[in-house]
């Protein structure tokens, strides 16, 4: 399993717009794709009044989703991220679950 994680941070004057448009537009759009099982939102607990911090886990089952996702879809799908809320910052991580034997 891969875990695909997006850090988010927005202004807290425009969480609940952030917030409404990934769930009704733009993780419909990345699921859309077919590459993802499934998903996961997480606000980030501490105290700042200059940010809101999200973190967007989206599950695959293999790099090679992965590596399609990237080249394909990804691209695409920040930059109407970035044309909706310029002002956010976001990174990236890539998770590889380890089994115990």
């Amino acid at each position: 399993m891969i875990l695909y994680n997006v850090t988010v941070s927005i202004d807290p004057e425009q969480e609940l717009e952030w917030t409404t448009w990934m769930q009704k537009t733009h993780i419909p759009a990345v699921m859309q794709t077919g590459l993802f099982q499934k998903w996961k939102m997480f606000k980030v607990q501490f105290e700042s009044e200059d940010e809101v911090t999200y973190a967007l886990q989206y599950f695959l089952s293999s790099m090679k989703d992965l590596q399609k996702y990237q080249s394909t879809h990804a691209l695409r799908l920040q930059q109407d991220h970035l044309l909706q809320f310029p002002s956010h910052v976001a990174f990236r991580t890539v998770l590889e679950e380890i089994v115990p034997e």
